[in-house]
């Protein structure tokens, strides 16, 4: 058996812990930052806008006060369907009940004819078939469709307006906004409500680094949203150097079955994905969920995207102070498949000790890590953009095979746009990378990547190699991320810091001049 694992070394992957009453605090998220979060989320479904304003002030004044760059994640609410408001504790179901399903104008009652519940979205009715699934609370309260009721049918057992009717088959109690899925019939709700609009202006006006983008079914609704950020971030902050302006990467949350039919689509439409494993395990039989993680981590590297893992990690530590054996493993696993980053939701955002949930989930990460290092390396190169011949994505294949030869201590890249350092980060080096990048914003959502340790500099004048070669070693040696002597790769374009120019790849010993490595 190999030696005990080393759980001192930083972590590769990333953290995203959710902000909310437990954490938005200065002094928590100062906190949560030293223990090893990379990525904040904002979750749009709770709280006022002007309460996010307040929140992610305080995100970037701690993550300068920290003096490094963190990323902050909004995450749309996208189209959820809610119960409406139910009076009192809420009203039981049991198997055998009648149940009708309206409009919010609706009041929740139980009546001679059944039990009638307000649903936020009235194309529920039209949308359901029947003899299709009908599922509140995560699917802990079950139902199935009957029949659609037009208006007059509809008054007679009163509801107001067209009425979905179900027979429960597993009853629970149900209380207002628990949430509704309908998995076996095509939502056709729209991908952004006029609610995810105002949270998209908003995230455009006060520059945050990344969008969830929820319930996605299909590739064109992350094109649309593309569009208008295209538009509305190019209008509001120029363009960088690649011409493609400042626009916010969007997050593709993989929670529906349809998302699976053209997954690759989606993948390729979007800059990155999340596993939600909420949504997905209660529309999809949830035995097939760790299936779907481990191949939805696989094609997001093979498109050289990132993908996190959410939902439920560490559930339990929201009131507990240590995790299940179960908890533990999940987050390992998630670790072992490939996983850029995995996410917090509830212990943070609500949790008792958020602190301390982060401290375990980053022992976890590193313990996996070292691990991994102890086993034979395994690189998984961006196949799909391989194929297509992308000049980048064979150069950072071809520096984990010089890294590996060499037994280097770090890749080094300048990358102005993260687009060279996103690739690098795809190749699962198993060292840090080292990414310069003159752009503010683009070193805070290089947090999100997998290994990168995002730098803030300034070029050398005259764009030189043997310049930046100066600079890099003042920022490895005077840190002391590695040691005189030691061997480290090192990819920029030729001059250093512009774009789209040809890449520099280089072997390079730390504190030795060129004609001592010639």
């Amino acid at each position: 058996m190999n030696s005990p694992v080393n759980t001192d070394r930083p972590a590769l992957a990333k953290i995203v812990a959710t902000v909310g009453p437990a954490s938005d605090s200065p002094e928590i998220i100062g906190r949560l930052i030293e223990e090893g979060v990379s990525v904040f989320r904002l979750n749009f479904s709770h709280g006022s806008l002007d309460e996010h304003e307040v929140t992610l002030g305080v995100i970037r004044e701690a993550a300068q006060h920290a003096g490094r760059p963190v990323a902050v994640m909004g995450d749309l609410p996208g189209p959820k369907i809610r119960v409406g408001k139910v009076p009192g504790d809420g009203i039981m179901l049991s198997p055998g009940d009648t149940v009708f399903i309206g409009g919010t104008d609706n009041n929740a009652v139980r009546n001679d004819n059944g039990v009638v519940l307000p649903c936020t979205y009235v194309g529920a009715v039209e949308d359901v078939d029947p003899g299709q699934r009908v599922l509140i609370n995560d699917g802990a309260i079950r139902m199935l469709s009957v029949d659609r009721l037009d208006e007059k049918q509809a008054e007679q057992v009163g509801v107001a307006g067209n009425a979905l009717q179900c027979a429960v088959t597993t009853g629970g109690l149900v209380t207002s906004g628990k949430g509704i899925n309908l998995p076996d019939c095509e939502v056709s709700a729209p991908a952004v409500s006029e609610r995810d609009w105002a949270c998209v202006q908003w995230a455009v006006k006060h520059g945050i680094d990344y969008l969830a983008m929820s319930f996605v079914r299909r590739p064109e609704e992350i094109i649309e949203l593309r569009k208008y950020l295209d538009g509305v971030c190019s209008l509001n902050f120029g363009t960088d150097q690649s011409g493609e302006g400042s626009k916010i990467p969007i997050i593709a949350k993989i929670e529906k079955p349809q998302a699976l039919d053209r997954i690759e689509q989606i993948i390729e439409a979007a800059d990155a994905i999340m596993v939600a494993r909420g949504d997905l395990g209660v529309e999809m039989d949830l035995a097939l969920v760790p299936v779907i993680q481990k191949q939805l981590i696989d094609l997001a590297g093979q498109w050289g995207k990132p993908c996190i893992v959410a939902t439920q990690m560490l559930e339990t530590m929201i009131h507990n102070s240590s995790p299940t054996r179960a908890e533990v493993s999940d987050v390992a696993n998630a670790i072992f498949d490939g996983a850029d980053a995995v996410m917090l939701s509830a212990e943070t955002a609500m949790g008792d000790h958020p602190s301390l949930v982060v401290s375990m989930m980053h022992r976890i990460i590193a313990a996996s890590e070292s691990r991994i290092r102890q086993l034979l390396p395994v690189n998984k190169p961006q196949t799909k953009l391989i194929e297509r011949r992308i000049q980048n994505a064979a150069i950072s294949h071809g520096a984990w095979r010089i890294a590996q030869d060499i037994k280097a201590s770090l890749v080094v890249c300048w990358s102005e746009t993260g687009h060279t350092a996103r690739l690098l980060s795809q190749n699962e080096f198993g060292i840090p990378i080292v990414a310069f990048s003159s752009s503010k914003r683009q070193t805070q959502r290089m947090a999100l990547l997998r290994g990168v340790v995002p730098i803030r500099a300034t070029p050398p004048g005259d764009g030189s190699i043997s310049e930046w070669e100066l600079m890099v070693e003042a920022q490895i040696l005077g840190n002391g991320w590695a040691r005189k002597g030691d061997a480290i790769v090192m990819v920029a374009g030729d001059p250093v810091g512009q774009s789209r120019t040809s890449k520099h790849l280089a072997i390079h010993h730390l504190g030795t001049s060129r004609s001592d490595q010639s």
